[in-house]
């Protein structure tokens, strides 16, 4: 018995590997040898040590001091504004140059200076994810646990995964739509978190945070039709990519249709202390666009 599963189990391996590598066979030529793109095994090792630090983080924290870290958010916030703009821009200029379809774009393995410009973006973006991790980060050493929602890490944790494969196999085409988009909607997300660090001065007048979850939502549901559509239309695109676009879509929906029910739709114009006006960044407690009584009295 112990020979037979031996056996069994390294024809399901061998099947496995075989299986991995005709896959790799078929990815795009272009970013061979890119920076954590060959092998998923990067990937894997950053995804899973971002979770255990997740798990370990407010662990280690509980019984330190929370950390202010305003020296460290500024730069930040303002470096991964100007990361984010870099890479809409090279999306959007490179692709009215090719005259790109907003509603089906194949992904065609061109040499052409502006495809490459528009494969390079798209690693960048998927790097991006990579340093979004700090995100998650910041929220553990300011001892924000309650930010680290099943929302955040599930979207931290599974964008850098699934941009992999974009980048791996389909790095133009229409990849390019949805990362543009988010990407444009991130600049000013982290200008947001970035002027939301600088205190009361500045924060009383970003009266816009719950717009930016709206144009997520926006977003994704656009997302989630172009999907669609490429199915109904037969869109030269891997059908694979259809289908996987459409259940993630679905699912930031219904998470962030959530996030936005709770805390606009319920508490009104109300956001309460330590409910950070950002990514683990904000500091403000507001109603009705006045410094409440507790948050003044926690300043002084």
């Amino acid at each position: 018995m112990t020979s037979v599963a031996l056996n069994v189990t390294k024809t399901v391996w061998k099947e496995v590997y075989d299986y991995y590598l005709w896959t790799h066979s078929l990815s795009d030529e272009r970013t061979r040898g890119w920076p954590l793109v060959d092998s998923p095994l990067a990937t894997v090792i950053y995804t899973a040590l971002y979770l255990f630090i997740v798990w370990i983080g407010p662990k280690l924290m509980k019984n330190r001091k929370p950390f202010k870290l305003t020296w460290l958010l500024i730069p930040y916030n303002l470096s991964m504004a100007l990361l984010n703009a870099y890479i809409a821009m090279q999306l959007f200029i490179s692709s009215i140059r090719l005259k790109y379809s907003y509603i089906c774009e194949p992904c065609r393995q061109s040499w052409d200076p502006d495809e490459l410009r528009i494969a390079n973006a798209v690693w960048w973006y998927y790097f991006s994810k990579l340093l979004e991790f700090s995100d998650t980060f910041f929220f553990i050493l300011r001892k924000k646990d309650q930010q680290l929602t099943f929302l955040h890490v599930y979207h931290h944790s599974t964008m850098f995964g699934l941009w992999w494969i974009g980048i791996k196999w389909v790095p133009s085409g229409s990849t390019f739509l949805p990362a543009m988009v988010n990407s444009a909607i991130h600049v000013l997300m982290y200008s947001y978190y970035g002027l939301s660090t600088l205190g009361p001065r500045v924060t009383r007048y970003l009266w816009w945070k719950k717009y930016l979850t709206i144009l997520q939502l926006i977003q994704f549901t656009c997302a989630l039709l172009l999907g669609v559509n490429g199915l109904r239309t037969g869109c030269d695109f891997p059908l694979w990519m259809h289908y996987t676009l459409i259940i993630y879509m679905i699912s930031f929906i219904v998470l962030f249709g959530n996030f936005y029910v709770k805390e606009y739709m319920k508490k009104g114009s109300r956001v309460f202390y330590g409910m950070d006006m950002g990514c683990g960044q904000g500091i403000n407690f507001q109603e009705n666009g006045r410094f409440s009584p507790l948050y003044e009295k926690k300043q002084s």
